[in-house]
Parts: C-alpha cells; sequence; structure tokens
C-alpha cells in the first residue's frame, strides 16, 4: 500500500468491515509475524464509542483478529487518557479489557509509562516509551470535532503518547506546532480511522453522528487533509496539518491521492457539518492556552446552563488557560491557572458541576 492511497469501506458492521479492508489492501505483506505490533487508539474519556468521543473496541476487535489469524502473537493495546480522567477506567468503559482477556492482549496505561526526550527542530518533546519500542504502530483515532481545533483525527491522536505534563506543555505551545511536530517523533505504520459514529459538536462525545465507514491509510496529514474535507473543512482551517506537512511528515494533495471505496451503495450522505454549537456556548469565553480537559468541562457546563435558559445571564467574561496565571482580572475564572480572578473555580480540571454552581451565583 502507498502512501498517496486512501481506502474507504461502508457499513455498519465494523468489526467485519475492518477485517475485509485489512485483508484488501494485503497489510500483512507488510509485516513479519515476529513484529511488536502496537494499537492506538482514542480512549481520551471514559465513554463508550456509541457516545462518539472513542475508538469502537470492534474496530480494534477486527485488527487483532486479522493479525492473529495471520501469524501474528505480539500484540498491544497502548494509550493514555487526557489530564483529568483514567486511561485504566477507560479501558473497562470502552470494552478494552474484554478485547484483551479473550485475545489474550495486554493493555499499557501510558500515563504509567517513562517518557524520553525526542528533538524536532527547535522542540524537545517528551514522549513515551511504549509506542518508540513497537516496531509498527497502528494509531485509530476517531473522525470528531475538536472544542480549540475544530477536528481531531490522525495527528492528534498521537497526543495521547505523551505523558500529562507534557499535554498540558502543548497547550501552552498553542497545540498547533507540537501537534504537527509530534507526527515527526513517533512514526505510524498504518492509521485506521474510526469514522462510525463520531461527536461533530464536542470531542468529549454524546451527539454521535452516524456516519458509517472506517478510513485506511499510510499518510497521516493526507488522512487528516481527506477527513476534514468531509467535515466541510480545509487543511487551512485545521492548521496542524499544515505544520506536519512543512515538517515533512506527509502530503496535502487530495488531487493525487488514490481513493478507493468498498461497498459504496452503503454510503451515507458525506454532507456532515460541526454544528458549531461550541461556539455559541463559548462567546464570553477568553481562552489562552487552556488545556482540552478543562475546556470540556467548561464546555458541559455552559450547554447544562443553556439548556436551562441561564446562559444569556452571564454578564462577565469568563477566563481560562494557563497564561492567566498570577493575573488579577475582573471576571470569572475557570480552573487552578486563574486563582487571581475576582471569582474563580479552583481544580485542575475543575468539576462541571463546580462550574455550574459558580456560574449560578451571575
Amino acid at each position: 500500500m502507498n502512501k498517496n492511497e486512501i481506502h474507504v469501506i461502508y457499513g455498519s458492521d465494523s468489526r467485519k468491515m475492518t477485517y475485509e479492508i485489512l485483508e484488501k489492501i494485503e497489510l500483512i505483506k507488510e509485516l513479519n509475524v515476529d513484529m511488536q505490533i502496537g494499537i492506538k487508539p482514542n480512549l481520551v474519556v471514559a465513554k463508550p464509542a456509541k457516545e462518539g468521543a472513542t475508538t469502537s473496541p470492534s474496530i480494534v476487535e477486527g485488527v487483532i483478529q486479522y493479525l492473529q489469524n495471520h501469524g501474528c502473537k505480539n500484540i498491544s493495546i497502548m494509550e493514555g487518557s487526557w489530564v483529568g480522567d483514567n486511561t485504566k477506567r477507560a479501558f473497562k468503559v470502552c470494552g478494552y479489557e474484554e478485547i484483551a482477556k479473550k485475545y489474550n492482549v495486554p493493555l499499557y496505561d501510558l500515563k504509567e509509562d517513562t517518557s524520553i526526550v525526542k528533538k524536532v527542530r527547535d522542540l524537545d518533546l517528551h514522549v513515551c516509551k511504549k509506542p518508540l519500542q513497537v516496531d509498527f504502530l497502528i494509531n485509530i483515532p476517531v473522525l470528531k470535532a475538536h472544542c480549540q481545533t475544530l477536528m481531531t483525527c490522525a495527528l492528534k491522536n498521537l497526543k495521547g503518547c505523551i505523558p500529562d505534563k507534557e499535554k498540558r506543555r502543548f497547550h501552552a505551545l498553542g497545540l498547533t506546532k507540537p501537534i504537527g511536530y509530534l507526527a515527526k517523533a513517533i512514526p505510524m505504520g498504518l492509521i485506521i480511522v474510526d469514522g462510525m459514529a463520531g461527536d461533530l459538536t464536542f470531542e468529549e462525545g454524546g451527539n454521535p453522528v452516524q456516519m458509517d465507514r472506517v478510513i485506511v491509510g499510510k499518510d497521516p496529514v493526507l488522512m487528516d487533509t481527506y477527513a476534514a474535507s468531509l467535515l466541510g473543512y480545509t487543511k487551512e482551517d485545521i492548521e496542524y496539518i499544515g505544520v506536519a506537512e512543512n515538517m515533512g511528515v506527509g502530503s496535502s494533495n487530495l488531487a493525487m491521492a488514490k481513493i478507493q471505496e468498498y461497498d459504496a451503495q452503503l454510503k451515507k450522505s458525506s454532507d456532515f457539518k460541526p454544528s458549531n454549537k461550541v461556539r455559541y456556548l463559548t462567546k464570553k469565553v477568553i481562552a489562552q492556552s487552556a488545556c482540552s480537559a478543562c475546556y470540556g468541562s467548561l464546555v458541559h457546563a455552559l450547554q447544562r446552563l443553556d439548556e436551562r435558559d441561564l446562559l444569556q445571564k452571564i454578564k462577565k467574561p469568563i477566563y481560562i488557560g494557563q497564561d492567566f496565571q498570577g493575573k488579577e482580572l475582573q471576571g470569572i475564572g475557570i480552573g487552578r491557572c486563574t486563582s487571581k480572578c475576582m471569582q474563580s473555580v479552583p481544580g485542575c480540571p475543575p468539576t462541571a458541576a463546580d462550574i455550574i454552581k459558580e456560574l449560578e451565583r451571575n
């Protein structure tokens, strides 16, 4: 399979679809049965895949079945949930403990892994060791929206392969540059995008959109450009795509891509448009270097208030992010970094419930 190829299969049985598409691309021809093969899903939060935030365990099961049926036995699953959530809980809630037992595949919580420094141009990136120690890494992101970067797919999914401290630093660096650089530090053998039912409103799930497709490719830049196009975005809209391309990670040239579709008669409309609801909810929010977990709690709180017609009653600005540390501001601060604000909600990250209580006072 060449880097300029994108393979898409449509349907509702994601395990069967995944197995079939791996057969069609003849993945085994690129593998040695003695290879250490790592599988990196997206388990950012402990929520079932049907909510649109996490990688379907059925897709991972299809991958494992294919690999084991072709003689590959050194397979592992690795992930690190976002700051504030528990990876082991995500493994259980998302159905990965069951798969691990069924196929005798170990689960690695990357929050417990040691890290090494990988220098990429002017950045020293702290990367977990496990993803770097495998011979072939299979990246399995979910195609979904993101409240800070508009979209998350292949490139951003690698963020689960860095320690929590580094995740916070990525936000302090503005996300765009370090995400683009990270794909240079962590080589991927294959990308399998879970396009079954991603949340096109918010990365934490709850608003899934049925898309019924699995997308396979090798080039994370090309895959993200294609994924962005499905959501009505250009590569310029998703800034880290251009950063990764400039780093030599891959090509965004969709015009030169060879796109092969299977079971196209099952294809749903490709008019999958993000709702932009997060933009509406956060009109009064001033965010600078905000971590995703903290921002996620805030969005949830604002959504609950909007459901009760209380959102418009908030008159003060809401500050969130690492850049506000030590600053005395006339407004409402969210999280530990904004403790000097006139009002603030403690926590790193704070809970949505605590944020609601504070915002209800205004």
